[in-house]
């Protein structure tokens, strides 16, 4: 399904356009996988930018809904007291995972609390025991959290960004503390706590 040409493909170049900033290497192969081109995936993210800002365009899952066709599943999820819905979609450039958008309750019109890519039902998240296991796009927010519970979740540099500070063995086995940066929920990068971002590769 697509509106306006607008579809599957498209969607997953905006979700590539906002992990360029850390991993160009790997978005650019994704790119390629994808039949497309870098200036087709800047393209595809700024008409999406112009789709969400047009008033007649839908809202909340909706919105999802009219570019990547009926949700694979609606799922019941309390938060809190909050009583929400979670709904996913499949996308195949990561087909371990799903695209989620979690929903308020319905009496206050269901508005989006959250999006993005979590690991799909069934599916066991890699085991992550040290530092060394977590090599970027392997893992979501939830796998790092419940590996190491020592995980606090932190706000973003960006909307579409997340962080978790937690402690963890380097190498050597030392347990130190570290930042996993994540953009759409998926790993990017994990560097030291509150120190500087490492170069790419590192």
């Amino acid at each position: 399904m697509a509106i306006n040409g607008f579809g599957v493909t498209e969607f997953q170049l905006v979700l590539l356009r906002r992990m360029a900033d850390y991993r160009p290497g790997a978005v650019e192969e994704a790119v390629r996988r994808l039949g497309a081109t870098r200036a087709s995936m800047r393209e595809a993210n700024k008409r999406w930018q112009a789709m969400v800002r047009v008033p007649r365009f839908p809202r909340g899952a909706a919105r999802y809904a009219a570019v990547l066709g009926p949700a694979e599943a609606s799922v019941p999820r309390r938060i809190g007291d909050l009583a929400c819905t979670a709904r996913q979609w499949a996308l195949p450039l990561w087909p371990d995972l799903r695209f989620e958008v979690l929903l308020g309750p319905a009496e206050i019109g269901s508005p989006v609390l959250n999006e993005w890519l979590v690991r799909a039902p069934g599916v066991p998240g890699p085991s992550l025991r040290t530092l060394a296991d977590l090599a970027p796009w392997s893992c979501v927010v939830a796998d790092v959290g419940a590996a190491f519970p020592s995980a606090v979740p932190r706000e973003g540099s960006a909307p579409t960004r997340f962080r978790l500070d937690f402690d963890a063995p380097d190498g050597a086995g030392v347990v130190c503390p570290w930042t996993a940066d994540f953009t759409w929920g998926l790993l990017q990068e994990v560097r030291p706590a509150d120190g500087p971002r490492p170069r790419m590769g590192e």
